[in-house]
């Protein structure tokens, strides 16, 4: 794997725990022909890899910030879900994911919000049961 790729999987692994990406570096390095095999390979090369460890730039706790905007902004479900359990992981708190949330209503649209705001507390409880292990 690249450097990208490993430097991608360090980071994801900090924020979604080693067992995920475990699984991650399988499906990408292993054998399988797996359906879209390489999309999961660029997201840790460019997302994670090369976008996200650039903490001189922003802060992890930042780019959480200007992440979790935009995907609700598209209104993506479990992007908004994935990026409260990361911004939780980099330092966001409830008040400030719940403040990003009330921000983005007025740019984003009522219809939307409501995608977001599901998606959050469906992070927020996928959070919880992770703790509870």
């Amino acid at each position: 794997m690249s450097e990208a790729f490993e430097k991608g999987l360090k980071l994801f692994g900090e924020v979604y725990g080693e067992e995920q990406a475990n699984g991650l570096r399988e499906y990408v390095g292993g054998d399988s022909d797996g359906f879209g095999k390489l999309q999961a390979q660029w997201a840790m090369e460019w997302a994670f890899g090369t976008i996200w460890t650039r903490e001189d730039q922003l802060s992890r706790k930042m780019r959480s910030c200007a992440v979790l905007g935009m995907v609700i902004g598209l209104g993506t479900y479990e992007e908004i879900k994935y990026h409260t359990k990361m911004g939780t992981a980099n330092g966001l708190t409830k008040d400030e994911i719940q403040e990003i949330y009330y921000s983005a209503i007025p740019y984003c649209g009522l219809p939307k919000s409501n995608i977001a705001k599901a998606a959050i507390i469906a992070g927020y409880k996928e959070l919880e049961h992770e703790a509870g292990r």
